[in-house]
């Protein structure tokens, strides 16, 4: 893009900018005083119709006639005389409706309003705004001033067509715009020309540079037009001309050095983007010597999978099935990524995710527990879809673990993954599979529960202990959790008699854990971990555990 325009566009909205907000300012100040001007007359006729009214009514009153019809008749007569004179143009009326909204007084015989129009007046008139309304009166958009005269029950209205009305409003509207666009164009005009004369010596500079290099004449000198900055760039120019044959020797070596530098960064990168994402790139690109290189590092490792998928993919269509995990997948790892996580692989139906590299992140624990409820509440989102469709709904359980892995790049030359390993890994997928058995969506080991247990009421979250568990290749048990956000007030008080007879059983106080799980199944009848732990601790305390025992419970399953 030309300098000249770069001007144009910077100086043009400036300039227009400045016309509107000016010419905005004026149209609202007329408008504003016109209106109120329109409106003050309007009311000022009102209330002398209004007051002419209550002078026909005391005069009646003070000759003792208010109780014949014909003397009253003969004052509503007079009124609509007198109103007919304050009339001051063809559409401006003035009639009365009585309780019904029937038309009993008019200046304009031939006006009437429709039927379908008087309960929407009433309502307007019943409400006793004061000022100026607007409603549709006779078929037509109209602006009125009503009072309700009790002597008469009428109800008494000043009418005017809404475009009437505001004529001269419009009027100044439309004088505003065609200024405003006068304005912006001859402000155009102008720019084009100043822009013009002020780019000719960089435009004389360009040709003079473009002969030099159609030429290689080094002879080659710029006009200086003026004297002020263009004109020192122009004798700049002409100096820098007689030394551009030795320059252009460090400059070949350069661009040769430049071209190299670019390779193997195109290189590097092609290398990356096979297996890893772009945050992982910007880390390592400065040293390249350290991408296959691993590190440990604490992370938060999450897994998810697809219950029943077995069955699910047998009553369905091949190609349905793929539709149907797509979807799944693209809602779950826009979660994910959302959350600052990384997809590790897909397992199947399952999805490795991971918090904390290559780019570590101080809530990185708080974040993956965040994306597994958002995974868990978008779950319902895709089902609905999914009865739409006739086809099965999916249900996931999500394990996820916070501890030290080996994080790097695994694989060969040809094809590399950017991953983690070690048993931290392996215990959060161990927590997936444990959601089967505890009937629970979520779980999460002691360790990540201990991460994110000071932000929980931050986070809203509330916490559960479920179990101690040595999972399967381990002796050494671990605290598994589930969490929940934004509890009502009933699920608070049994997962807190939860807590408490899970502190109790540890403490092997297995009667008065019993009184609170029972406590807990009272709030949540159908509670399956509160149902198993009263079963196990009411054995206990039948049948005390040995002195040694811990309270793990060995799994022996996945």
């Amino acid at each position: 893009m030309r300098i000249r325009f770069k001007i144009i566009l910077v100086v043009l909205p400036l300039i227009v900018i400045t016309l509107i907000l000016v010419q905005s300012a004026s149209y609202i100040a007329a408008v504003n005083g016109v209106n109120r001007i329109a409106e003050r007359f309007f009311s000022f006729k009102m209330a002398e119709v209004q007051k002419y009214a209550e002078n026909q009514w005391l005069l009646l009153v003070e000759n003792g006639y208010a109780g014949r019809a014909d003397m009253v008749e003969a004052a509503k007569n007079a009124v609509e005389i007198y109103a007919k004179s304050v009339v001051t143009s063809k559409t401006e009326i003035i009639l009365a409706l009585d309780e019904s909204g029937n038309t009993v007084m008019r200046t304009d015989d031939a006006f009437s309003a429709l039927d379908e129009e008087k309960d929407s007046i009433l309502d307007l008139l019943h409400q006793e705004n004061s000022g100026v309304m607007s409603a549709t009166l006779g078929g037509r958009e109209r602006v009125f001033h009503a009072f309700y005269f009790v002597p008469f029950g009428w109800y008494v209205l000043l009418t005017e067509e809404k475009v009437t009305f505001y004529r001269d409003s419009d009027r100044i509207a439309m004088q505003t715009i065609f200024v405003t666009f006068a304005s912006a164009a001859l402000a155009v005009v102008l720019l084009v020309i100043f822009s013009s004369m002020l780019t000719k010596p960089l435009a004389k500079v360009i040709a003079g540079m473009d002969n030099i290099i159609k030429s290689g004449d080094m002879s080659e000198r710029v006009e200086v037009i003026y004297r002020d900055e263009t004109g020192a760039l122009a004798r700049t120019f002409n100096m820098m001309t007689a030394g551009l044959e030795t320059a252009y020797r460090q400059i070949k070596k350069h661009a040769f050095d430049a071209v190299m530098s670019q390779k193997k960064e195109q290189r590097i990168r092609q290398i990356f983007q096979k297996y890893v994402p772009k945050d992982l790139i910007d880390k390592f690109f400065a040293s390249p010597e350290s991408m296959l290189v691993g590190e440990n590092r604490d992370l938060s490792i999450l897994f998810s999978d697809i219950r029943g998928f077995t069955t699910i993919s047998e009553s369905m269509k091949p190609d349905e099935l793929v539709n149907s995990l797509n979807r799944y997948f693209s809602g779950q790892v826009d979660i994910i990524m959302n959350r600052n996580g990384i997809i590790d692989k897909y397992i199947g139906d399952a999805i490795m995710a991971f918090w904390g590299a290559p780019v570590k992140h101080e809530d990185d624990a708080a974040q993956s527990v965040l994306a597994a409820l958002d995974m868990i509440d978008s779950l319902k989102t895709f089902n609905e879809k999914q009865k739409e469709l006739g086809k099965p709904e999916f249900r996931i359980g999500v394990g996820i673990n916070y501890g030290t892995v080996t994080v790097g790049n695994i694989g060969s030359e040809r094809k590399m993954d950017y991953t983690v390993i070690g048993d931290s890994v392996n215990l959060a997928s161990r927590l997936e599979g444990l959601t089967k058995m505890y009937h629970a969506e979520l779980l999460i080991s002691e360790s990540l529960y201990n991460e994110i247990r000071l932000h929980l009421q931050e986070l809203r979250l509330s916490v559960r202990l479920l179990d101690t568990v040595a999972v399967k290749g381990k002796t050494k048990g671990v605290k598994i959790f589930t969490l929940k956000r934004d509890t009502d007030d009933n699920e608070k008080k049994a997962w807190t008699a939860h807590n408490q007879g899970m502190k109790l059983y540890y403490h092997r106080s297995f009667t008065e854990a019993a009184s609170c799980f029972r406590e807990a199944l009272a709030l949540l009848p159908d509670d399956f971990n509160a149902k198993n732990l009263l079963t196990r601790v009411e054995t206990y305390a039948k049948n005390p555990p040995p002195d040694n025992w811990d309270g793990v419970e060995v799994m022996h399953s996945k």
